[in-house]
């Protein structure tokens, strides 16, 4: 089981957890008996890990976090990314300001490859602009920033004092 882990953490960037994950499937695949005995092993193996640096929850939610926000993902987004890869909570917590510090060019970034309010060809529906909003917020961006950038005309320049006057979490919306 040790030659396993060795092996998944050389190859790939993980968490405690997902390495945790990966020895248990591993060993029920091979038909080791006794689920909690295996779970045990695997998270003690995956200290283990950690404890020789060759897995680092801080550092893999720090780089984790700065790619899914240069994709255009927003703060929701790379939270739950973060959470589903089972990085800590106090990991996620230390991310969190370089997410809301990026979450304008991040939103802009989105909207550009979208070709959302400002980087329309054309001007847009009252449906289609419905659409852009909602494809940014299940982005992961504030229903208020979303509503910014999709309600600006093709060409037109966001107001940046405006959009930082938004809340990582939108105006009224607790994060």
């Amino acid at each position: 089981m040790e030659r396993l882990a060795l092996r998944y953490v050389e190859r790939f960037a993980t968490t405690r957890g997902k390495l945790a994950d990966y020895l248990v499937r591993k060993a029920r695949e091979r038909g080791w008996a006794g689920e909690g005995d295996v779970r045990t092993v695997a998270e003690d193996l995956a200290e283990k890990m950690a404890g020789l640096g060759y897995v680092d929850d801080r550092a893999y939610a720090t780089a984790r976090a700065a790619a899914l926000t240069r994709r255009g993902l927003g703060a929701g987004r790379v939270t739950m990314a973060l959470r589903q890869a089972r990085v800590g909570v106090e990991d996620v917590a230390a991310v969190q300001p370089a997410v809301a510090r990026d979450r304008i060019d991040s939103a802009l970034g989105f909207a550009r490859r979208r070709r959302i309010g400002p980087f329309a060809p054309a001007p847009v529906e009252k449906a289609q602009r419905e659409k852009h909003i909602g494809a940014m917020v299940r982005a992961g961006h504030s229903f208020a920033l979303a509503r910014l950038i999709a309600f600006a005309d093709p060409g037109q320049t966001i107001d940046l004092d405006t959009a930082s006057a938004i809340g990582p979490c939108g105006d009224d919306e607790p994060c």
